[in-house]
């Protein structure tokens, strides 16, 4: 490849350009009018307005995209994480017009995305699933009689959601009456599709997932696993590996869980597959992801490779750099989601960084989006950086990461930096026996 349009905008469409200049290979940016000023803009090759700010009508625009791509003559498409990253028909249009999607083929991401399908071909390739529909429920008469099978709480999911949206916690029958048609109008609007399902509710529980990466020759091997417990509004906030406190034996089943489970869908290129792990460490799938995730840098950490460098290497036709037995791991890395928003009632909070400096440490990795003078706007993901940390064990990461945090200082804008900082002082958090409901255990505790 010699020439990639990157459909994202922000950290991740640097962090790829700053791989692409590594590889000699040219890269074209789009962007919308209210990111006319980020930085990467400017550090493409090559930039393109998409259109006005709201996502709808610039980043989302996939006939538009497709015709700079055309009129570009790239060779290759990446779509970085959320956006267009798991839109089937994108990718199907990306590679009917004859240029490469980097990332898995549109029949996988269709059938991954879809969350009741998800469960039913892992449920068949033997892979553990919550306890739950298998099929999409045909009214609330049949959710109230599958729920009193499971046992409450239950959540009430949608089968197009992710990214926590789309997705309710049922205590018991009356919140469940409550909720059901809410539900499903939310899942209509937000993801085109009303279909909802039921699943046991797990409290207590830990969000594991392991990194996994297929070529076209059959080859899958994982990269270890990340613990992504750290949630406030069932969206991850803080993650780390190696995960503390997970026996041996259990990442060793995991790991071949997510084997199992990439080649149930012959899987290629990179993606992640979640699971949920209760008191027990019995484990759950919980879904695929069909692209680069967010916390992707601590898997690079951890392992020393670049991921971005794999995708495109794999999506080329290449075979996977390396054999499992040659994907080592070192030492410990966390990664701090850094958003401006309130950091008490996580709300997000736009506009201008009067000042950024972040703190000056070694073995800090700054995947950052904006610099001083950039505006926050209300139109996308409020993150502004992602800060990952590395050292040779957790102790001294965690130490660390505050010592980073303490000499970091962002101006004009309300950031989640003390409610970071609140986490890594936590008993529960340093002991590594904290779960998604961490949070709430904090709130209490205050």
């Amino acid at each position: 490849m010699k020439k990639i349009l990157i459909a994202n905008r922000g950290e991740i469409a640097l962090r790829i350009i700053h791989t692409c200049k590594q590889m000699g290979i040219e890269t074209v940016a789009i962007y919308s009018d209210a990111d006319s000023s980020m930085p990467f803009v400017k550090e493409a090759d090559y930039s393109f307005r998409i259109g006005e700010s709201p996502v709808n009508k610039s980043y989302l625009n996939m006939d538009q995209l497709i015709e700079i791509a055309i009129r570009e003559k790239v060779d290759g498409i990446h779509p970085g994480y959320g956006l267009l990253s798991e839109n089937s028909e994108f990718a199907r249009k990306v590679v009917d017009n004859g240029i490469t999607f980097i990332g898995p083929s549109p029949e996988t991401i269709e059938s991954m995305g879809d969350k009741i399908k998800a469960r039913t071909t892992m449920n068949e390739a033997g892979v553990p699933i919550v306890p739950g529909s298998i099929k999409g429920l045909m009214g609330l008469e049949e959710a109230q009689k599958l729920a009193d099978q499971i046992g409450y709480p239950i959540m009430l999911k949608a089968s197009g959601g992710g990214g926590g949206i789309g997705m309710m916690r049922c205590d018991n029958e009356q919140a469940l009456n409550q909720h059901y048609e809410s539900t499903k109008a939310r899942s209509k609007a937000y993801f085109g599709s009303d279909e909802v399902f039921i699943e046991k509710c797990i409290d207590n529980a830990r969000h594991v997932e392991v990194q996994i990466f297929g070529d076209q020759y059959g080859n899958i091997v994982h990269l270890y696993e990340r613990n992504c417990s750290v949630q406030r509004r069932n969206q991850k906030v803080i993650e780390e590996a190696q995960s503390p406190n997970l026996s041996r034996e259990t990442q060793q089943k995991m790991y071949a869980a997510a084997i199992n489970a990439a080649k149930a869908v012959g899987y290629k290129n990179a993606g992640t597959v979640e699971f949920i792990v209760d008191e027990n460490e019995h484990f759950y799938f919980l879904e695929m992801n069909t692209r680069l995730q967010v916390e992707h840098p601590v898997t690079e950490m951890l392992t020393n490779l670049d991921l971005v460098r794999w995708q495109i290497l794999v999506a080329r036709g290449e075979k996977l750099p390396l054999f499992q037995n040659e994907i080592e791991k070192r030492g410990h890395a966390i990664e701090l989601r850094i958003y401006a928003e309130d950091p008490n009632t996580f709300f997000p909070s736009p506009g201008m960084i009067s000042q950024l400096t972040w703190g000056d440490i070694e073995g800090v990795r700054i995947d950052a989006g904006y610099h001083s003078g950039l505006q926050v706007t209300p139109f996308y993901d409020p993150m502004i950086a992602k800060c990952v940390i590395f050292a040779p064990n957790r102790t001294d990461c965690i130490q660390k990461a505050r010592e980073f945090l303490d000499h970091t200082i962002i101006e004009g804008i309300k950031t989640n930096i003390p409610f970071l900082k609140n986490v890594l002082q936590s008993i529960y958090f340093n002991n590594g026996e904290y779960t998604t409901n961490l949070v709430n255990q904090m709130k209490v505790n205050n």
